[in-house]
């Protein structure tokens, strides 16, 4: 069953297209990375899935057509942190959030403000960007939702606690009901966990596929320099060289001789379907 299903979405701002008609069919029970350069549309994106931007074409949630009601209801979102009220503390913080929310449980805060270390009494504008976070996915964790949008949700923050931070989303939310898109320009940290992929770039989806699948039809070769010419019509813009050899991507089914074979990573593959930074 698809989790969302979006028909030519269409964003502009003025003469710009920030999404030019993207379809997407994203399945339920998925951990979905949306990858794309600055600028390419990936936050719009989000944001026109939260109902925050007016836009053309359609968006479908289980089945549903965008209801303000049932969007609220199903999907629950983390951000950068700016958005909490530094005048309030945490305690109040969490009060605030339980009372506007018809689908809050408590069991669950309780138990993830038992495992933290949440000062309850300090006012948001004096904890750390971790702690904010922290809160933040406590907060979003203890709503019942169906499906977790994640927009560089770590940015800024340490590596240990980039870890603790995927450990908990994969502990408290996910199983094969839920889904989560998580957008991030560190996609090596999540690789891992991730099921499918979307390349987007300029307002287009440029690829949307199961990463086994797409790993699968790709390989990274590396051979000698003074074998070069054995890569024939590979563009010499997807080749790497370290240490006397060349290092190229090029289709699973390609046979070079004695050449080490190693799997693509997504970074990898992003580079070889949408190619650098445009900065």
């Amino acid at each position: 069953m698809s989790a969302i299903e979006i028909r030519e979405l269409t964003k502009r701002y003025g003469t710009l297209k920030a999404l030019d008609n993207v379809s997407l069919e994203i399945t339920k029970g998925r951990i979905i990375g949306l990858l794309g350069k600055n600028g390419a549309g990936k936050s719009t994106l989000m944001r026109c899935l939260l109902g925050f931007l007016n836009y053309e074409g359609s968006i479908s949630i289980f089945g549903e057509k965008y209801k303000e009601k049932t969007l609220h209801r199903r999907i629950a979102f983390i951000p950068d942190v700016g958005c909490l009220d530094d005048r309030l503390t945490v305690e109040q913080t969490i009060q605030y959030v339980s009372s506007i929310n018809e689908n809050w449980v408590e069991e669950t805060a309780q138990r993830l403000l038992a495992k933290s270390d949440l000062p309850l009494k300090k006012k948001v504008k004096g904890l750390s960007k971790g702690m904010k976070t922290k809160l933040y996915l406590i907060l979003t964790l203890s709503i019942d939702a169906d499906i977790l949008l994640l927009d560089e949700p770590t940015l800024g923050l340490d590596i240990v606690f980039r870890k603790e931070f995927f450990n908990t989303i994969l502990s408290e939310f996910y199983n094969e009901e839920k889904t989560i898109i998580i957008s991030t320009h560190q996609v090596e940290e999540v690789e891992h966990i991730l099921q499918d992929i979307i390349f987007i770039d300029n307002g287009k989806v440029v690829l949307a596929q199961d990463i086994d699948k797409l790993k699968s039809e790709y390989k990274i070769v590396s051979i000698p320099k003074d074998r070069e010419d054995e890569l024939g019509d590979v563009p010499r813009g997807l080749r790497t060289e370290m240490l006397g050899r060349v290092s190229v991507i090029v289709p699973s089914n390609m046979e070079i001789s004695d050449a080490d074979v190693t799997v693509p990573s997504l970074s990898d593959l992003f580079l070889m379907k949408v190619g650098g930074s445009n900065e």
